[in-house]
């Protein structure tokens, strides 16, 4: 009969130069900061670490290169930037994610989410627009606004056709 062998317990011996290095930059790569139930944050948040929020934020969350949770007792009047959010508290302010927005099943969301991927669970409540543009590839030469579309384009057309004079505005001269 096999039997799986199991690693042999060893005392952890001492640390190698460049080890903590190594250690520590691993730790950085997963930590997630915590703001708890009884913190109140006034004014402008940003950091380079993930972050889960159980407790209150008015002002601006910026983490463009991490992801922002928000727990369910997290209460957030802000404007939100990250890369990716989990709104499972009540947010009241626009959100805009690089990657992904995913409101859970007792999440609400007032004001517009902007995010490639968006999901609203069973449950949640969102008031306010979405948008999933994908972000589009620069091409040489032009800058990211250069890409969006023109809105002023679209509707210079419609200006044209709604200020050129009417028949009976033409025989009234």
């Amino acid at each position: 009969m096999w039997k799986r062998e199991k690693p042999a317990r060893t005392q952890p011996s001492a640390p190698r130069p460049g080890d903590r290095a190594r250690a520590t930059s691993n730790q950085m790569e997963r930590e997630v900061v915590n703001i708890g139930k009884s913190v109140i944050i006034k004014g402008e948040l940003s950091g380079s670490e993930d972050l889960t929020i159980e407790g209150k934020v008015d002002g601006q969350i910026e983490l463009r290169e991490h992801a922002l949770t928000i727990g369910p007792s997290g209460k957030i009047t802000a404007s939100v930037f990250a890369k990716s959010v989990i709104v499972m508290g009540n947010v009241t302010g626009n959100i805009e994610a690089s990657d992904k927005i995913n409101i859970r099943e007792n999440g609400s969301v007032e004001g517009d989410i902007s995010a490639p991927t968006v999901a609203i669970a069973e449950g949640a409540r969102f008031r306010g627009s979405i948008d999933m543009q994908r972000p589009q590839a620069a091409q040489p030469g032009t800058s990211p606004a250069d890409a969006r579309p023109k809105p002023e384009a679209a509707s210079s057309d419609r200006r044209a056709i709604a200020s050129a004079p009417t028949p009976a505005a033409r025989t009234a001269h």
